[in-house]
């Protein structure tokens, strides 16, 4: 069994996760949850087997193929939903609530599936080209993509706050299942605050690597100045927050937009915009 069919086979064990979690949802059964929570496991654990696997197949091909799988739009997609999912469990561990993986392990699903399903991205693994090979593509690409995580899981708790402050609680609604609106308030912020400062990480470390690779620490390649801009409407987030005490529905909507913008960077760029990251087609 090759990686690229083990990752085919974790996004159908995502998949049957999301659907129990969101079956809880609905039924309000607790061993249902418990299946979601094993499942999600399981998943995660085949996923870890998964990325480890395709990084022993890289150097099994020989001189040149060698290095992490972070390289390209389907390695970047693995490594994406797999964060997801570790964020999402920690949470789940901390706040002993398993809702939120109601919105979180479909995110994970979908970006594997995307990965794996779609027939415009290539999972063949290839030599690196020369910009790639750095020691500072593993740093760049992990911090840029746990601070993406970090900003998809406060995405979709930003949709749970919504939902939660506008439908409110009846007897039978299965909104009472969704944490408190101020605990998802805070689970907010807090996930952005993470994905801020990894965001941070992957912006400066990206310009190091720019610098060895190309002579130029900034050169506002499209990529770098969507970057750019999805950093500073975290920023705007963050400082109204700290600053002007912004709360609730106003944070929960700019969480929303900054989402948009990590998706329009991750994607967009790549698709729409041709620059020096073209190579992450």
């Amino acid at each position: 069994m090759n990686s690229s069919y083990l990752l085919s086979i974790i996004t159908f064990i995502y998949g049957a996760a999301s659907f129990c979690y969101i079956t809880t949802w609905i039924f309000k059964k607790p061993i249902i949850g418990k299946l979601a929570t094993i499942t999600t496991y399981i998943g995660f654990l085949g996923h870890t087997v998964g990325i480890i696997l395709r990084w022993v197949e890289s150097y099994q091909m020989g001189a040149g193929h060698g290095h992490a799988p972070l390289s390209n739009m389907y390695e970047s997609l693995v490594f994406f939903s797999w964060s997801i999912i570790l964020l999402y469990l920690l949470i789940e561990y901390k706040y002993k609530n398993k809702s939120i993986g109601g919105v979180a392990a479909p995110l994970a699903f979908f970006a594997l599936a995307y990965a794996s399903l779609s027939p415009h991205i290539e999972d063949r693994i290839s030599p690196l080209i020369p910009a790639l090979k750095s020691n500072w593509l593993i740093i760049h690409v992990i911090t840029c993509f746990i601070g993406y995580a970090a900003f998809a899981v406060s995405f979709g708790v930003a949709i749970m706050y919504l939902m939660k402050a506008r439908g409110g609680e009846g007897k039978d609604s299965f909104l009472n299942q969704f944490p408190a609106v101020r605990i998802l308030d805070r689970l907010i912020y807090q996930t952005i605050t993470l994905g801020f400062l990894f965001l941070t990480m992957g912006i400066i470390t990206g310009a190091v690597w720019a610098n060895s690779a190309w002579g130029s620490y900034w050169s506002w390649d499209p990529k770098e100045t969507w970057s750019l801009i999805t950093w500073f409407i975290y920023a705007t987030l963050i400082h109204s927050r700290m600053v002007r005490g912004w709360r609730g529905k106003r944070i929960a909507l700019l969480s929303l937009i900054g989402f948009i913008a990590v998706m329009f960077t991750y994607f967009g760029v790549n698709y729409i915009l041709p620059g020096l990251h073209s190579y992450a087609q």
